[in-house]
């Protein structure tokens, strides 16, 4: 499979950032819902022709990154994004601790 070179972008009208290839085709996308300075990941998803290139680990990075950015706390509702920030811990200090699995 080939590697997709990809562009995130907010869609605030959408509640989402979109993940867009070269041609501008959307590819996959993280949806959100935003109150006030708390934003809830909701759902990650990768489009099937485009699996397995890190484009969903390229949407964590730069949703979280974005948070952070914009002084937003984070709830990783999405159990993709969770599963994400379990690897990243440098990430620890915008998530809200008390949606963190209890182990």
């Amino acid at each position: 499979m080939v590697s997709v070179n990809v562009t995130v972008v907010d869609v605030p009208e959408k509640d989402r950032f979109e993940a867009r290839d070269e041609s501008g085709a959307m590819v996959g996308m993280v949806t959100y819902q935003l109150t006030g300075e708390i934003i809830v990941y909701t759902h990650t998803e990768v489009f099937p022709e485009y699996e397995g290139q890190g484009i969903a680990s390229t949407l964590a990075k730069t949703v979280m990154d974005d948070a952070r950015e914009r002084g937003r706390t984070v709830v990783p509702l999405c159990p993709y994004i969770s599963k994400w920030l379990e690897k990243h811990p440098e990430y620890d200090d915008v998530v809200a601790r008390t949606t963190r699995k209890v182990k």
